[in-house]
């Protein structure tokens, strides 16, 4: 497991930065979504499933109300606040920001919390589309559910690492990433109701991979287009009369005023197509249709490519490989927010080997960029380690 370097890792830090040795170690992963983007935000359906690469928090109490955070992975580099005092964003150290709005909203629900010192280390690639972030902001809650043994639920902590990412990192995210990795399954997928919050575990069948590939074109969601996609979501909402595009269906759409081939008639269009694919590939998966879900895997695609317009020539490059190697045996898309980032494939183990190759042999040579390939399994969310 990664999460016994890291912890080591973390362990190591701790003791060379406080002087004294760690007493908890937490672990928060990152995720992995199968199907269903950019329907969090839109109280839709999404499905991931949480992935073996972490983050990963060394700590220790501190009784001074002190909370010092050292990043393991940056030079050491610190932050530290006052946890009686009003917690504010700081406009240098914007990892600490994640971390520092956990803490805050911990607070503004009533737990009672005290100082502590805390090493982050983690391996969930930056800019990946894998989660950095949510991992991040869950980890923090972890460790102080942990310390000061908060009486908060997992899906509680979920909520505050999004309201950490809203107020302090400045990212309007749906609620998946943080849910995924506080409420992780081993072995399987979560089909989550982002309105209700209810998730219903989708076995992964034996004998299928997931595999991962980062096209290494970073991006970053907190630069307005994910939140400028969002905007053009709540206005096909508010013109089709209904709280969220989860309520629409695709014949009110094509009946309403909306324009058609307009921007907003496009992305509600992907989001509302998007929920039915999410909910009939959970159920192709656990009747473990593969050629089913590759179907849906497929039209997700095209769907985020022509309708939501998220996807880069170099993601577009990685499904089109994927999907001449995987044929009817599997399926594959883009996943996570969009330009840049990774796709997710899922195919009998059997293929992993040819698929990889296939990959390996056409992408740089089209790009020329290196991709990134993880071959995953679904894991369990965050908790002590």
């Amino acid at each position: 497991m990664p999460s016994t370097h890291l912890k080591q890792r973390a362990a190591n830090v701790f003791q060379d930065v406080c002087g004294y040795p760690a007493t908890t170690f937490v672990q928060a992963p990152g995720r992995v979504n199968l199907i269903g983007e950019h329907t969090d935000y839109n109280d839709g359906f999404v499905m991931p499933c949480a992935i073996d690469y972490q983050a990963v928090i060394a700590c220790a109490k501190r009784d001074d109300g002190v909370i010092r955070l050292i990043s393991v992975d940056y030079d050491h580099i610190q932050d530290s606040f006052v946890v009686n005092q009003e917690i504010k964003p700081t406009e240098d150290k914007l990892w600490a920001n994640y971390m520092r709005g956990v803490v805050h909203f911990l607070k503004e629900k009533g737990y009672s919390l005290g100082g502590a010192d805390i090493a982050i280390t983690g391996n969930v690639p930056l800019g990946s589309g894998l989660s950095s972030s949510a991992a991040l902001e869950v980890v923090t809650g972890q460790a102080m559910k942990a310390l000061y043994e908060l009486d908060v639920t997992q899906s509680d902590l979920a909520l505050i690492g999004q309201a950490s990412e809203h107020n302090f990192a400045g990212c309007k995210c749906g609620i998946m990433d943080q849910m995924i990795s506080a409420c992780g399954e081993k072995g399987h997928a979560l089909l989550l109701d982002c309105r209700s919050l209810e998730t219903k575990s989708v076995h992964i069948p034996e004998g299928v991979s997931i595999m991962i590939v980062n096209s290494n074109v970073t991006h970053s969601l907190v630069d307005g287009a994910y939140n400028a996609l969002r905007e053009q979501c709540e206005e096909a909402s508010r013109l089709l009369g209904k709280v969220a595009l989860r309520d629409a269906t695709l014949a009110e759409l094509g009946a309403s005023s909306i324009k058609k081939g307009s921007d907003v008639y496009k992305r509600a269009h992907h989001v509302i197509s998007e929920n039915e694919r999410t909910v009939a590939c959970a159920d192709a998966l656990i009747a473990g249709d593969l050629q089913k879900v590759g179907e849906y895997m497929y039209a997700s695609h095209a769907s985020m490519r022509d309708d939501f317009e998220i996807t880069v020539p170099e993601i577009d490059y990685i499904v089109e490989v994927l999907t001449e190697a995987l044929g009817n045996k599997g399926g594959a898309r883009m996943t996570g927010g969009g330009f840049g980032g990774c796709c997710v494939a899922l195919m009998p183990t059997e293929m992993v080997p040819q698929v990889q190759a296939a990959i390996e042999a056409k992408y740089q040579a089209k790009t020329g960029i290196k991709e990134s390939i993880y071959i995953c399994t679904p894991q369990n969310g965050a908790g002590v380690i």
